[in-house]
């Protein structure tokens, strides 16, 4: 390890020690080894009691000292083995400890490493603890992602520290399909939680069109500017959107409003009717409304939405090419035929959207982005999040999102009423061109499909993430039913020769 792979902190009491626990359980991944070095009393006991029970989020949770049993292990959000190497007899004991199946299934807390240095992993986190004065010295050595996940979170308590909340305690709340992270912060003991987003800058990726990455050319937000934007602008039309507290920019931490955590599924990840139907009833209601273009926010900044135009269209709808097809085919690439075709006619397509109702459109509204706050009224029942990607475009497809949700089932008969119910609001505000509208709906819900039916190969064969495979069969599904629509025959007639939708199984 070179010098700047060092990280040195003052704790000044136990509590500086117990939120460096609570830290480094936000900075833990499943692989890390995590030695922990010092006398007798210098606090390696009191951090990982401190990483366990933030792990846990159970500040009661028993932590047994391991130095008679050797390893204690928990199941836990990330399975965790708290080792104490004090009393080894031999370092080879440690794979009969299972060290190994532990440290790949899991986090390795280690007591004591010196005992068995020549076993450990090199690629480690080494954290050693010193008396100085009237509090304890931390010196953690690290290198690669490791390094950079550590510097992260010391990174966001600076920020809470900057913000007011230098007691603040911290707990992992969830991950989302890109690489933000959000926390749940409780600022004092016994305080309502506000929530963190942990959205770091990135490097550009490679080009993949005109010389551009893949979120320049879909409209990815690759920056805090447009959830703030997008934010503000909702709140002040009434909506249900997070209030932010606070920002810096340049870092991408956001603290922001808690909107709540129930959600529109059952216990068992069925849709509940009411909370579907207030959702479109609330999307009813942002189609209706006009908004701008150009949003002031930050100081001197001004986010210009961007629209959902013909190339970022038809990058989407590529994933059935460039994915789809070959793992369908097992490995068997669209001929070049086959592409000039699919791409004609989505030309075609986009070219009929070009009279079609355009406004804002959240890009991602459904199941896994909606909060129902049980006790508001009216469109602010429902909480609206993840909206940082909105763009101008085709207000069909927020619709298809919805009453197709990509992640739950959404049977006929609740898509008939979902529809039903959206149509008559929209007809009550007059000026509603119904049958536009549906044409619309058939391609954006077309569209955004054959970008799924892509996008879960895509997460695994390039991601290593197969879970998101189990939503293909719904995916075509719904695909099948946008294909029924007159305007769609010759996309429909493309599919059916390449055996997408209806032929597979």
């Amino acid at each position: 390890m070179t010098t700047s792979d060092a990280i040195s902190l003052f704790l000044k009491d136990e509590a500086a020690t117990i939120r460096l626990g609570e830290d480094l359980a936000l900075a833990l991944k499943a692989g890390d080894c995590l030695a922990l070095s010092g006398d007798l009393g210098a606090g390696k006991s009191s951090l990982a009691r401190a990483i366990l029970r933030a792990m846990a989020d159970d500040e009661g949770l028993e932590v047994p000292s391991p130095t008679f049993t050797l390893v204690q292990s928990y199941d836990l959000r990330i399975p965790i083995s708290h080792f104490d190497l004090y009393r080894l007899g031999d370092p080879a004991e440690l794979t009969e400890l299972g060290f190994d199946e532990a440290l790949q299934n899991g986090i390795c807390l280690v007591e004591w490493p010196e005992m068995a240095e020549s076993e450990l992993p090199t690629q480690r986190i080494a954290l050693t603890l010193e008396h100085e004065g009237k509090g304890r010295r931390a010196t953690i050595m690290a290198s690669g992602m490791q390094f950079l996940r550590i510097r992260r979170v010391l990174a966001i308590r600076d920020f809470l520290d900057d913000s007011g909340y230098p007691a603040a305690k911290r707990r992992f709340l969830t991950g989302d399909a890109s690489l933000r992270a959000y926390e749940a912060i409780y600022p004092k003991a016994g305080s309502q939680r506000i929530i963190l987003m942990d959205w770091p800058p990135l490097a550009e990726g490679p080009p993949v069109l005109d010389g551009k990455p893949y979120p320049k050319v879909a409209h990815l937000a690759e920056n805090a500017y447009p959830f703030v934007a997008i934010a503000d602008t909702l709140r002040k039309d009434g909506f249900a959107a997070p209030e932010v507290y606070r920002v810096d920019y340049n870092k991408g931490i956001l603290l922001i409003e808690d909107l709540g955590s129930d959600g529109v599924l059952d216990a068992h990840g069925q849709p509940i009717i009411e909370r579907y139907r207030e959702s479109v009833a609330c999307l009813a209601r942002l189609h209706a409304l006009k908004l701008p273009h150009d949003i002031p926010v930050g100081k001197g900044h001004v986010h210009h939405i961007p629209d959902f135009d013909r190339t970022a269209m038809k990058m989407e709808v590529r994933l059935v090419l460039d994915w789809h097809l070959p793992w369908k085919r097992q490995g068997v690439p669209a001929t070049e035929a086959e592409r000039a075709e699919y791409l004609a006619i989505w030309d075609a397509l986009i070219d009929e959207l070009a009279t079609a109702e355009k406004n804002l459109l959240l890009r991602d509204f459904h199941s896994p982005n909606i909060i129902w706050r049980e006790h508001e009224s009216g469109i602010r029942k429902i909480g609206l999040i993840d909206f940082q990607d909105a763009m101008i475009g085709p207000t069909a497809y927020d619709l298809a999102s919805i009453v197709q949700d990509a992640r739950v089932t959404i049977e006929p008969d609740l898509f008939r009423q979902l529809m039903d119910d959206y149509l008559t609001l929209r007809r009550a505000q007059g000026g509603f061109d119904e049958a536009g509208f549906m044409k619309a709906w058939a391609i954006m819900s077309v569209q955004r499909n054959c970008k799924l039916a892509g996008l879960w190969v895509r997460l695994l064969q390039r991601d290593g993430k197969p879970g998101y495979l189990k939503h293909m069969p719904r995916t075509l599904s719904y695909l099948n039913v946008a294909l029924k629509h007159e305007t769609l025959a010759p996309l429909r007639d493309w599919c059916a020769r390449a055996g997408i939708g209806q032929n597979e199984s």
